[in-house]
């Protein structure tokens, strides 16, 4: 990553008490002659009221199970708090439902090996805090069965470089015997082909290992893709299926306990009633927390911080239509964006001028990262499409005024802006650091503790009120309400004056977006 370092830089926590200047430049010097309403509304934005979104947050997970996750009460809370002060705000509001993939691992899965010999195998716990032998597969089924291993065409030793089909084909299971645990190796197919096709061979339980070349070793922490697998199914580690391939005859005990089924969850969408409809700009953030945790800094802050702007701003009347979004399960793999993006006729598509996304704003361990729109890092990771390099350096001119560092970030596909860019939309947002660790460089430059997680408590039960970083969320908030005033009234968008309009959403990547893999 490049690093932007203005000579006589104030760490944050001094230059946050300047922030009133930048919001001073919010409105550009092309701003209707309504420039003292405009102000008025940015001098309303304030940190305390971001923060009792947040703190509305927390009451909700609090009075839900400790989660806001996508099909859960929780997040229907959620969904409705921020639709009731939308509402409010004087915007034209859509509350969007879309079906999807729900799964919980209710209890810790148990993998035995009973005969020849007793041995128990360490499991990963639902909440992921740590890593076993083995791990649940996401949208495995339930079930407790004690049954013999049979081996499925298996290629042991490895062969030099991953080619694996074991389990790829019907064919495999020629000979299966009914209700044994079918034990397949990692390759060249999903493994929702692996298990669906031993549970059609009438397989009690599946055990995928990993394959066993360099780097596919670990324990496998995979998704079966969606609902539909009804038997409990597992990924081990390379070591642990090579002990259950041999001696033939092994039983084990396999023990999960999931739900696993199709739900309905919500995008919340906001409009300004006035504006160039032609010209869309339009701002995102996801509103859903994994299932394990309330999620106010991933990824409460962004949509609180999101939420204020909008609150304040909803009575203006901008040059450009204005567009807000809070997304429905991201932590699935950006669903929520991903339907909204693929319903959205190719002519609409084409409406939105620009679209900006806050994911996770204030980290406790903090840097302030700027997606990099134009590649200038040239870390291999593409560009955004074109008017996305406009957007980092709209976001640069902000941290620039207030002396503040700042750093680039990849378009990696990890948030919402993915479907965004995959249909030529330029794009670009803020972002403090998820699981990532702080550099040497980063910790001189933002402060806080290199060698240190930006978000320790990184889709855990702790990501709680206390794990914001108020000097991060204060900054942030500026720069929001700083883009949204810029382009709501700008006569010159980012990007080409006229863009093809493009059909399509995000194709999904080998790797689901919660680091779990599908083969």
């Amino acid at each position: 990553m490049r690093f932007h370092v203005r000579r006589g830089v104030f760490r944050a926590a001094t230059a946050v008490t300047a922030i009133a200047l930048p919001l001073s430049l919010a409105a550009p010097a092309t701003a209707d002659p309504g420039a003292g309403a405009q102000q008025r509304a940015l001098n309303s934005i304030k940190v305390p009221n971001a923060k009792r979104h947040l703190q509305a947050f927390q009451a909700i997970a609090a009075a839900n199970g400790g989660s806001r996750a996508s099909g859960t009460p929780g997040y229907a809370a959620s969904r409705d708090y921020v639709a009731g002060l939308l509402k409010k705000a004087g915007y034209n509001v859509t509350v969007q439902p879309f079906a999807f993939p729900f799964f919980r691992e209710n209890s810790t899965a148990v993998l035995n090996q009973t005969s020849p010999e007793a041995r128990t195998y360490a499991p990963t716990p639902p909440d992921g805090s740590s890593v076993g032998d083995f791990a649940t597969m996401t949208y495995s089924g339930s079930g407790d069965v004690t049954a013999t291993v049979q081996a499925v065409d298996l290629t042991l030793p490895p062969s030099p470089a991953p080619s694996s089909t074991s389990g790829c084909e019907a064919a495999d299971f020629a000979g299966f015997t009914a209700g044994n645990i079918a034990l397949v190796q990692r390759g060249t197919c999903d493994f929702e082909v692996k298990a669906l096709n031993a549970q059609a061979a009438g397989a009690s339980g599946v055990i995928v290992f990993n394959e066993g070349q360099p780097g596919r070793t670990a324990t496998l922490q995979g998704t079966l893709n969606k609902p539909g697998v009804t038997i409990p199914t597992v990924g081990t580690s390379f070591a642990v299926g090579e002990d259950l391939a041999s001696p033939a005859g092994t039983v084990v005990r396999l023990r999960t306990e999931t739900e696993s089924e199709t739900r309905t969850t919500w995008n919340v969408l906001a409009e300004s009633k006035k504006g160039d409809p032609s010209k869309v700009v339009m701002g995102g953030a996801h509103l859903d927390s994994v299932l394990s945790g309330p999620g106010i800094n991933d990824n409460g802050s962004g949509s609180a911080a999101l939420l204020e702007v909008a609150v304040q701003l909803g009575q203006l009347p901008p040059r450009n239509k204005l567009r807000f979004a809070w997304w429905g399960a991201e932590e699935l793999g950006l669903l929520g964006s991903e339907h909204y993006v693929a319903n959205l006729p190719a002519a609409e598509q084409a409406k939105i001028a620009l679209y900006l996304n806050y994911d996770m704003v204030a980290s406790p361990n903090f840097a302030y990262k700027i997606y990099d729109g134009d590649d200038s890092d040239a870390t291999g990771a593409p560009a955004g499409p074109p008017g996305s390099d406009e957007i980092e350096k709209t976001f640069e001119k902000y941290f620039d005024t207030l002396k503040l560092g700042h750093v680039g970030t990849d378009f990696d596909g990890r948030s919402d802006y993915g479907p965004f860019i995959a249909v030529g939309i330029p794009s670009g947002g803020l972002f403090t650091g998820a699981e990532g660790v702080k550099t040497p460089q980063e910790a001189a430059l933002f402060g806080g503790t290199a060698g240190q997680p930006y978000d320790p408590c990184y889709h855990q039960g702790c990501d709680t009120i206390t794990n914001i970083s108020d000097t991060a969320l204060k900054v942030n908030l500026g720069a929001i309400a700083h883009s949204a005033l810029t382009y709501a009234y700008s006569k010159d968008l980012p990007g080409p004056a006229t863009r093809p309009a493009a059909a399509g959403t995000a194709k999904a990547s080998a790797d689901h977006h919660d680091g779990s893999l599908t083969r």
